[in-house]
């Protein structure tokens, strides 16, 4: 009888190691870098001799606050990147709920047009969308553009397909019995879906809650032109840090970095809670049974 390799024997343990030490250097460089950078007058960054700083400048942590308005970015960043998530995720279970459990007409065109919308470039959308919103702005009489509403809304065009798409895959591996036996014991449908479906495809909710809140988090096109001064996200409140200059025309590519190494803890911070959620939840969709 063949005995059945294992995939880890197909590598000595010299070379996975010697492999997975080079590759987390090749990821961490940059990101050290960024780091060191943030610590570094500004003076040395711009003559460019410099990989280490003569002297530590963490001062550039402090002053950043005051050169830019980044606690407000922050805010807003979290605030909407944390509403479109939710919303999104919820709307999501609901209709992966129903394409997975119920036949009806035009359910195979809604799936294949939840992949196709993920085919449209980003850039396509963005105008078709400010006239819309300014087109509502006008025959309605409300604010939108520069609101939190009308980004919100923009996100969801495309958090949710992706999210739907996602919960469709988990919630058809789950056996409809299970939901059967929760209906035959007196609860509701809706009951039977937030008492025993949704605890069990918990990865994948997960996996949709923070892949949309990436969505809104990193996207500086969108925001760029829907945002008012006092919506801002962190993503444009950057741009506009990066054409700041002070005394002399010299930029501050300390605290540029040190924005930008603040600005990404709520993401590293967000892998860490949900880890081992996102690591089984990547791929436990995809198996049916």
């Amino acid at each position: 009888m063949k005995r059945q390799r294992n995939s880890q024997d197909i590598l000595p343990p010299s070379v996975r190691i010697i492999a997975t030490v080079f590759l987390l250097i090749f990821a961490l460089i940059p990101i050290i870098y960024t780091v060191l950078l943030s610590v570094t007058p500004d003076s040395e960054i711009s003559d460019g001799t410099h990989l280490i700083p003569s002297h530590w400048a963490f001062s550039n942590y402090i002053e950043m606050w005051t050169t830019v308005n980044l606690g407000q970015g922050l805010f807003n960043s979290l605030l909407i990147s944390l509403t479109a998530s939710v919303i999104a995720v919820i709307l999501a279970v609901g209709a992966g709920y129903v394409i997975s459990r119920f036949k009806f007409h035009g359910r195979l065109p809604y799936l294949y047009s939840l992949i196709g919308l993920q085919t449209v470039p980003g850039v396509m959308l963005l105008l078709p969308l400010f006239v819309l919103f300014a087109s509502i702005q006008a025959v309605l009489h409300i604010k939108l553009v520069g609101t939190y509403q009308a980004v919100i809304v923009t996100y969801l065009t495309f958090a949710l397909p992706f999210a739907t798409w996602l919960m469709v895959s988990y919630l058809g591996s789950i056996p409809i019995e299970l939901e059967e036996a929760a209906l035959v014991d007196g609860a509701t449908r809706l009951r039977a879906l937030w008492s025993v479906i949704v605890p069990l495809v918990l990865p994948g909710v997960v996996v949709a809650l923070v892949f949309s809140f990436l969505t809104g988090w990193n996207d500086v096109l969108f925001a760029s032109v829907l945002t008012a001064p006092e919506t801002r996200t962190i993503a444009v409140q950057l741009q506009a840090f990066s054409s700041a200059q002070e005394g002399g025309g010299l930029p501050l590519y300390g605290q540029l970095m040190g924005a930008s190494v603040v600005s990404a803890l709520p993401v590293v911070i967000l892998y860490m809670v949900f880890q081992r959620y996102l690591i089984g939840g990547l791929t436990a969709g995809g198996v049916k049974g």
